[in-house]
């Protein structure tokens, strides 16, 4: 990948993303589109959750411009579900996905798969370059997406999760837990709402990356009981809260640095 021209590919993709419905801020669709194109590994792009395709265009349209292969979209869109936005008298998301695809021109870059993650996991096989987990947010789900996908993550391969820093506390347990707590992980970090980190099952264990790790884990812990909450929180609460959120990163990723973090020398 050529960072030097990942500027301008990088706002393109955010026009089309910008475009289309849902819930990616623009800081948060230029990090996952970074992720996508500059990941060290060999494999697919694995989206589980695209509801009205807002992040699967961002990706769909770096994967056709780095020639990465077409991103897999795993979602049933079915409706009402418990962490989808209602969809009226509609039952599906379905065709506004693939509107949205059609009007980004990214539709021959994607792999349609309607269905259930664990549905879709039953027959996978090929290795993962990039897992982006955004389906249902309650915490088995959480934990059951990333327990059967994260053995096809290809070493060097990044996991980004959404709405870790959010309201639902299940991502949020599954990051703190599975992710920062295990050393198959080697970088990882907060943007925004997304939680990320790098496959590094050789390294992970070493210990720049275990002390790192366990420091984010030790702040985002305890915005847990905050997001169980309902992040409704008064008094000494708010004050806690607001405390730990300023110690975790939310600053604008620079797309050289990051790529030099994750870097496989």
């Amino acid at each position: 990948m050529n960072l030097a021209e990942f500027g301008p590919v990088c706002d393109e993709g955010w026009r089309r993303v910008s475009g289309t419905p849902g819930f990616l801020s623009e800081r948060e669709a230029r990090f996952l589109m970074l992720a996508a194109a500059a990941a060290p590994a060999d494999g697919a792009i694995v989206e589980i959750g695209s509801f009205k395709g807002r992040s699967t265009v961002g990706l769909a349209y770096v994967a056709q411009r780095y020639g990465l292969g077409r991103v897999v979209a795993i979602d049933p869109h079915t409706s009402p579900s418990t962490t989808d936005p209602d969809l009226g008298s509609r039952r599906s998301s379905y065709e506004e996905f693939q509107e949205s695809l059609r009007r980004a021109g990214v539709a021959d870059a994607v792999e349609i798969r309607r269905a259930f993650s664990q549905e879709v996991a039953r027959d996978w096989s090929r290795p993962i370059r990039l897992l982006w987990i955004d389906g249902d947010h309650v915490y088995e789900a959480v934990k059951q997406d990333l327990a059967l996908f994260r053995p096809y993550l290809a070493p060097g391969a990044i996991l980004a999760m959404h709405d870790v820093l959010g309201t639902w506390p299940g991502p949020l347990r599954v990051f703190v837990e599975d992710v920062l707590g295990s050393d198959a992980f080697g970088p990882a970090g907060c943007f925004k709402s997304i939680g990320w980190a790098q496959y590094r099952p050789a390294d992970g264990s070493a210990r720049r990356f275990r002390w790192r790790r366990r420091r984010l884990a030790v702040v985002a812990r305890q915005l847990i009981p905050v997001a169980l909450a309902g992040w409704k929180t008064t008094g000494l609460g708010r004050w806690r809260h607001r405390f730990w959120w300023r110690l975790l990163p939310h600053g604008t990723v620079d797309p050289a640095r990051w790529a030099a973090r994750v870097a496989i020398k």
